[in-house]
């Protein structure tokens, strides 16, 4: 089972294990913490497939004193894994719903979560170009960017052909791409 979408996904130890408050999948939200629940095979199975979007770049974690270090850094769709430039797999994913991507300073932007905007995840790009592309790489990779698209070129197409694009797929109701409310 994947990570529920509007929680941050857990960051691990590789071969070492889970470990830290991230061990425990905890994500703020609404003042309590959550627990997320994912499949750790799974996920390293996701952090293996080709990134839309993959570079060695400087990253900061939110945690006191945290320095930045040089990280492999990758986008596979809504995910983004980072890793130690020496190792093959990751050391933590960050699941990019429900967050702000911010550009910082020169070169440099972070992500934060709506739930917890106090910890926030800097990035430093080698050039102001690279982060451009890794901030506009990162604001499509969200579920909700993806639904609002899809419903915004279907309603286009519906507007120009005056037939439901999704109809053949068997998909007819908009409801199909609502976001349910969380239910307690």
């Amino acid at each position: 089972m994947l990570p529920v979408p509007g929680r941050r996904a857990a960051g691990w130890g590789g071969r070492r294990g889970l470990r830290g408050r991230a061990a425990a999948a905890a994500a703020g939200w609404g003042g309590g913490r959550l627990a997320m629940r994912y499949n750790e095979r799974e996920l390293l199975s996701l952090a293996r497939q080709p990134a839309e979007k993959a570079a060695e770049i400087l990253m900061r974690v939110p945690k006191k004193g945290s320095v930045l270090k040089k990280r492999l850094v990758k986008l596979v769709v809504n995910f983004l894994f980072y890793f130690r430039t020496d190792e093959a797999e990751p050391i933590g994913a960050l699941l990019l719903e429900h967050c702000r991507i911010t550009k910082e300073e020169e070169n440099v932007f972070s992500i934060s979560f709506i739930e917890e905007p106090e910890r926030k995840y800097c990035f430093e790009c080698d050039s102001e170009e690279q982060c451009q592309e890794w901030i506009e790489a990162l604001k499509r990779a969200s579920y909700e960017f993806m639904r609002r698209s899809l419903i915004f070129y279907r309603n286009e197409i519906q507007k120009m052909t005056g037939k439901d694009p999704l109809e053949q797929y068997g998909i007819s109701e908009e409801a199909r791409f609502q976001l349910g409310t969380r239910k307690q």
